[in-house]
């Protein structure tokens, strides 16, 4: 089990982790996200914990259910109750590709999907498309 500076989302139970320097919008893009039907699973620090069927993702106690959104504050919403890890957004590294390559990172010994930053306004309409059908090839 390992906590990692990040922000998770959910659609059903596939998950995206959004990692990403401090201030690069993690929150931000999780709350767009949202606004189309994601569901938060953690902001800020997010626990991950590698089980046989993947890697599940929970916020801390401490945490769990609150989000922040720069200029209004910290936000209540109600939290995923199980959240597996489908795939890694990297907001520190642009896509400049109109249609990227595959590329894939590591957490905890299991292989997910990597997708970088594509500062678009579809983007997170895009991702949470993403999370309920997956891509093709």
């Amino acid at each position: 089990m390992v906590t990692l500076h990040a922000t998770a989302v959910c659609v059903g139970s596939r998950a995206a982790l959004i990692r990403g320097a401090s201030g690069s919008g993690k929150s931000a893009l999780a709350l767009e996200m949202m606004s189309r039907g994601a569901q938060l699973v953690a902001d800020d620090r997010v626990v991950l914990q590698a089980e046989n069927a993947g890697i599940r993702l929970s916020a801390p106690d401490a945490i769990r259910g609150l989000i922040e959104a720069r200029g209004v504050g910290i936000l209540r919403a109600e939290p995923a109750t199980t959240a597996w890890l489908f795939c890694v957004i990297d907001l520190d590294h642009p896509e400049p590709d109109r249609l990227p390559q595959v590329r894939k990172t590591e957490l905890l010994g299991i292989t997910v999907p990597l997708l970088h930053n594509v500062a678009k306004a579809y983007f997170a309409a895009a991702l949470v498309q993403y999370l309920r059908g997956g891509r093709n090839a």
